[in-house]
């Protein structure tokens, strides 16, 4: 599997489901269109494009060029690198009918060209080395439980504190959470937030 710095942006969960099978990275959907109304999300991409750059990897069809298109002018160009699939012709085994313009969707191109993309767009591959010196002390799930940001019955409430704070998205789900808490915080600047929320 392909560890990549990057955080890789792709439109739809069956593109993510495909690409986390190749690569060891943050992926976020755009839910198609979605983000071009999603300010939230918009302004979370920046955030991630800042702290680890991003890898914009849409459809080679039409609607995947404009939402590329979008965030190139949405996010500082020198922060995203752009990988593109092939034109492959055919249809995606989970469709009844091939997309409207014949074309595979990212969801449907086999692991080598996913890692082809990937390389030819410059994604930085880390070793095994890199990639435990970066990951030595994540922010786990216990932890968030143990700060009562999970199992309580104001948790929610402590979450939507926690976000607020941190300028994240407010509807992002825990499993969200915890990866951009990963890439854009530190234990102790959640610490410090929890503390301050009175019991």
């Amino acid at each position: 599997m392909m560890r990549i710095q990057e955080v890789i942006v792709v439109e739809g969960r069956y593109d993510k489901a495909a690409l986390s099978q190749v690569v060891d990275t943050v992926i976020i959907e755009t839910e198609g269109f979605g983000i071009f109304s999603d300010r939230e999300k918009l302004a979370l991409l920046r955030r991630l494009a800042q702290a680890k750059g991003l890898v914009v990897l849409t459809d080679g069809d039409g609607g995947g060029f404009v939402i590329r298109n979008f965030l190139k002018g949405a996010i500082d160009p020198a922060l995203v690198k752009h990988a593109y699939v092939p034109d492959v012709y055919g249809k995606e085994r989970r469709k009844k009918a091939p997309s409207k313009e014949g074309k595979l969707g990212v969801e449907g191109m086999s692991r080598e060209i996913l890692e082809q993309a990937l390389r030819r767009a410059g994604a930085t591959i880390l070793d095994e080395t890199q990639k435990a010196e970066e990951k030595s002390s994540p922010i786990t799930k216990a932890e968030l439980y143990a700060l009562g940001f999970s199992g309580r019955s104001d948790s929610a409430a402590r979450r939507a504190i926690l976000l607020k704070a941190l300028g994240l998205p407010e509807r992002m789900t825990a499993n969200a959470m915890l990866e951009a808490l990963n890439i854009l915080s530190s234990r102790e600047e959640i610490e410090a937030i929890a503390a301050g929320i009175p019991e």
